[in-house]
């Protein structure tokens, strides 16, 4: 009893004993087979719970948040990545078929060019890069070609494309030239130049004159057609050597219709063009070399 009293004298020695009897206590009341948890295991199992959730939803959010920023801003430079390369694409993807057009027109006037050369005629086909176009006014259309003075261009050469006749080169600078449309032909102007043509395969036996263009229908006007003429529908009606500025066999188009003239001693007929009139990248000037040296005699014969 006496060493007791002097145990519980000595707090601290009391208390590390009690300590060890309670830890001892608890770890075998832990250690032995339960079918239930206890109260205290309970109670701290639920406060540690409690607490997890309270730290654990902010704590999630403020890492889902940041994640989403990151994924945010990884998207965003991405789509910037995305659209830069989108703008290349576009800009090759231009590139690429403005070459590919050129090259394709660039092929149809290289076989354009070899039928040409098979032909008889006496016609060098000098091939012209337009400039600019004129066609705000109906009456007055004209194009500018990038072949002048310097490139052997005269006032009246005949300038075609791969499909007809488009018009003939009324003005000429050192380095350009401006061609005057078929499409101003207007047989009550007397600047208006007519045009000698014939249909194609019958040059013997068909003769007419084309002096003006309908505006309203798109056509041009084949007049001074004989009443023997056997000039018919879907002819194809070109240049004959009989005029003066046109050399022969350039195609003018196609005839659509035939029907007696005015005063019915002579026919008149609608010729639909063979060139579209529109949307050129690249023409012909036709060079006749035979008239230019028939030209240039003349000029040495001149007093």
């Amino acid at each position: 009893m006496l060493t007791l009293f002097k145990l519980l004298g000595n707090k601290r020695l009391f208390i590390l004993m009690v300590g060890l009897i309670v830890f001892i206590a608890i770890m075998g009341f832990t250690l032995g087979a339960r079918g239930k948890v206890s109260w205290p295991e309970k109670f701290v199992h639920d406060t540690v719970t409690f607490v997890q959730k309270i730290f654990y939803k902010p704590a999630s959010a403020i890492s889902g948040f940041i994640d989403d920023v990151s994924k945010l801003k990884e998207t965003y430079e991405e789509n910037e990545r995305l659209k830069v390369a989108l703008a290349h694409y576009t800009r090759d993807k231009g590139v690429y078929n403005a070459y590919k057009a050129e090259n394709e027109r660039l092929k149809e006037d290289l076989k354009f060019t070899e039928r040409q050369k098979q032909k008889s005629d006496p016609y060098e086909y000098r091939i012209a890069q337009v400039n600019s176009i004129n066609v705000a006014d109906p009456f007055n259309q004209t194009i500018n070609i990038d072949l002048g003075e310097s490139d052997g261009m005269r006032v009246g050469m005949p300038v075609i494309s791969i499909d007809g006749v488009v018009g003939m080169i009324s003005r000429v600078y050192q380095f350009t030239s401006t061609v005057e449309l078929l499409t101003n032909m207007d047989d009550k102007d007397p600047n208006s130049r007519s045009i000698a043509v014939t249909a194609l395969g019958k040059e013997n036996k068909s003769f007419g004159m084309i002096e003006s263009y309908d505006q309203s229908e798109g056509m041009f006007l084949m007049t001074r057609i004989e009443e023997d003429d056997p000039l018919e529908k879907g002819d194809i009606i070109v240049s004959s050597d009989l005029g003066q500025y046109f050399p022969r066999g350039l195609v003018i188009g196609t005839v659509k219709s035939k029907e007696p003239g005015d005063f019915g001693l002579t026919y008149t007929a609608k010729i639909e063009p063979s060139a579209s009139f529109e949307n050129w990248r690249e023409l012909f000037v036709v060079v006749d070399h035979a008239a230019r040296d028939d030209e240039a005699d003349k000029k040495e014969k001149t007093p």
